[in-house]
């Protein structure tokens, strides 16, 4: 099983929580985030990074059902 993460560039503001929270997943480059690689293993810290995104510009999805898995609605 593999994740699909997804970061919205129109939305994020650059906080860097989510490179803090999950290092070696994602880079603020250019004061955007984006996702070192689309495709990850299933990590906790990748679903803490979209959930601690202060404008919910991260997204996680699960590839095989496409069922969304960050952040909660």
């Amino acid at each position: 099983m593999s994740w699909l993460v997804e970061v919205d560039g129109q939305t994020c503001i650059g906080s860097g929580m989510c490179s803090a929270i999950a290092e070696g997943y994602f880079a603020v480059e250019e004061g955007v985030s984006r996702p070192l690689h689309s495709d990850v293993e299933p990590n906790d810290e990748v679903v803490d990074a979209a959930e601690s995104c202060p404008v919910e510009a991260i997204a996680v999805w699960e590839r095989s059902s496409g069922r969304k898995l960050a952040p909660e609605e």
